[in-house]
């Protein structure tokens, strides 16, 4: 038999009982407190008082006398007695002594005032409760901001509206995207003219989906739009949908399209739109009643209800698009995905203007440069890289950005800062730098490998220790079977120089390692470039925006076999980096006797030295 749980009390029923507990401490306990200030006395006792010369002042009430005492040299203390049927009362007052200032005793008759019944409720209720709905109120919307919004009004959508000239954004602030602005031109001439598809009876596609990596300028496109069309800008991001309560999300997003169709022609954008629109649990036993689906169930429904020629676009962005619900991407709802990829070398150039023309910079800065340094960077991370040579000609008292604050914010995002303070014993420096020196040479004697651009031994807060950067004199978008053997064959020099000089091995090769696994392992399951299983696809990709996770789809067996060719591809490259180094000894000593000298040689240096 299943336990029953007792449904939670509404807030109103706490709020009441409270109020209720008030009032009546209100009533009857408060004047009782109050009243402690007087001590009871005996009738006779009072009289005593009174000859004794000690009475102040005394107040006759219809059931009670209060008096005051006070001594030569001592505070006031308040008394009080009963009424007694006594004639000479008055009398005995107006004769005796009293300690206050004349010496007499002063006292009056107190006329009870009748309040009305009505001022009595008022001041007994009315007013206690009155206070305490305004300190609830107050409770609540304290409570409310911390639940991300006014808790009475759960239903509204909270989505920010910009007009033009809040976002100031154009399709000119966005560089290295060309391809998605020419996809998303069609729906800012829509709304600039709206007229011309209509004659034809074309409509506009509702929604339009933007998914890449993090950091590549989604966000940026969508206002960028708002901004060239001119039009009203609603921008929410997907986890504001997700409540508390059930059926609050849904509630938001009715809102949300209301508004919408009130401001259109207008643009609506939904920002990490798989917080509410991941697929729909088929296994799920509860009902399938919960916040999300409900949420998605809205949006969905909203979607298909509202008229496309009215000119609401919703735009939304994301990337994770495998986890998304197959009905949110169905032609008539997001009928169109545009993909914001990572930029080329050209995009990433025109990034770097576009973020280098906020910042005061030297002549003559080759952008082209520090753009092929920077292969596989997000334009977030080329701001970055900005905004980080600006702070460093700060920190150098310059007024100008140079190209050396450039190169090394680039070596900053890659490797993090120098650790200046490092202390490194000259035994543990020599092995750095043989082992750095070991990759250049290996790469620099393969035809197929990039060109050496700088080697360092200066440890850095990532937690290298040194480190050889490789830049491309080209952008490569392919990589063949033996440029990616090269590669690992650069990987292990570091290893084999170390294994050569110092008939050792240490641990500084472990990130070398991780490295070349990863590029052995993806040739034999993902690139076809195995000897044995040939074209097979033996791994899938999971989440290829957020880092790309590899999950194995094939028998234990053939994993077996895929780790074996993997240990061998490694080996064959490990032999191979080996050969090249024992034919170059005395360069490879010349050339770590040098880098010993001078910590960081760029690679003009490094060539010259290997081809004299």
């Amino acid at each position: 038999m299943k336990e029953q749980k007792n449904p939670k009390k509404p807030w109103i029923f706490y709020y009441i009982i409270v109020v209720l507990i008030t009032s009546l401490l209100n009533a009857l306990v408060f004047p009782s407190i109050m009243e402690k200030q007087f001590t009871q006395v005996d009738y006779g006792t009072f009289l005593d008082k009174v000859d004794s010369g000690n009475v102040a002042a005394v107040e006759i009430q219809d059931n009670r006398i209060n008096f005051c005492t006070k001594e030569s040299g001592e505070d006031e203390h308040y008394f009080y007695t009963g009424v007694v049927n006594d004639p000479d009362l008055v009398n005995r007052l107006r004769e005796a002594k009293g300690s206050s200032e004349n010496g007499k005793i002063s006292f009056s008759k107190v006329i009870p005032k009748e309040n009305s019944p009505l001022l009595n409720f008022i001041l007994t209720w009315v007013i206690p409760v009155a206070i305490f709905i305004l300190i609830g109120q107050f409770m609540m919307k304290q409570l409310g901001k911390r639940m991300g919004g006014n808790a009475m009004t759960f239903g509204k959508s909270n989505a920010k509206i910009y007009v033009q000239a809040q976002t100031g954004k154009t399709f000119a602030d966005v560089a290295g995207q060309d391809e998605a602005k020419e996809a998303l031109n069609e729906i800012v001439d829509f709304l600039h003219d709206p007229g011309k598809y209509a004659e034809i009876g074309a409509s506009l596609p509702k929604g339009a989906l933007l998914v890449g990596p993090p950091g590549t300028g989604k966000t940026l496109l969508a206002r960028a739009i708002a901004g060239e069309a001119k039009v009203p800008f609603f921008s929410i991001s997907g986890s504001e949908f997700v409540e508390m309560f059930v059926g609050m999300g849904a509630a938001k997003v009715r809102d949300l399209f209301k508004q919408a169709n009130e401001k259109a022609p207008c643009i609506v954008f939904i920002d990490e739109i798989d917080t509410i629109g991941k697929k729909r649990d088929s296994g799920n036993f509860a009902g399938g009643n919960d916040e999300r689906e409900q949420t998605l169930n809205q949006l969905l429904s909203e979607m298909d209800g509202f008229d496309g020629r009215k000119g609401v676009v919703i735009l939304a962005a994301t990337n994770r698009p495998e986890s998304l619900d197959k009905a949110l991407l169905r032609p008539g709802r997001f009928d169109r995905r545009i993909p914001v990829e990572l930029p080329d070398l050209k995009g990433r150039e025109a990034i770097l203007k576009v973020h280098a023309a906020k910042v005061k910079m030297e002549e003559n800065i080759d952008f082209n440069a520090i753009a092929r340094a920077t292969s596989g960077a997000s334009g977030a991370e080329l701001a970055n890289i900005i905004n980080e040579a600006a702070l460093r000609a700060v920190r150098n008292g310059k007024k100008l950005v140079s190209q050396n604050d450039l190169e090394e914010s680039v070596e900053v995002v890659v490797a993090g800062y120098q650790r200046k303070n490092a202390v490194i014993s000259e035994k543990e420096k020599k092995i750095i730098a043989y082992h750095e020196i070991g990759h250049a040479l290996v790469a620099a004697k393969q035809t197929d490998s990039a060109p050496v651009h700088k080697i360092t031994i200066i440890p850095r807060t990532s937690g290298a220790l040194g480190y050889t950067m490789q830049v491309e004199s080209e952008e490569r978008n392919l990589m063949s079977k033996e440029e990616a053997f090269n590669k690992i064959a650069t990987l292990a020099g570091g290893r084999a120089t170390e294994e050569i000089i110092f008939n050792s091995i240490t641990t500084g090769a472990s990130n070398d390692i991780e490295q070349a696994t990863r590029i052995a392992r993806a040739m034999v399951t993902r690139y076809g470039m195995s000897r044995d299983f040939g074209m097979t696809a033996l791994e899938t990709i999971n989440n290829q925006y957020l880092g790309g996770d590899a999950s194995l789809a094939c028998s234990p067996d053939t994993s077996a076999k895929i780790d074996e060719e993997v240990i061998s591809i490694i080996g064959e490259a490990y032999e191979k980096a080996k050969n090249i180094l024992s034919e170059n000894l005395e360069k490879l000593h010349e050339l770590a006797a040098y880098i010993l000298e001078k910590e960081t040689i760029t690679g003009e240096e490094f060539m010259e030295i290997l081809n004299r």
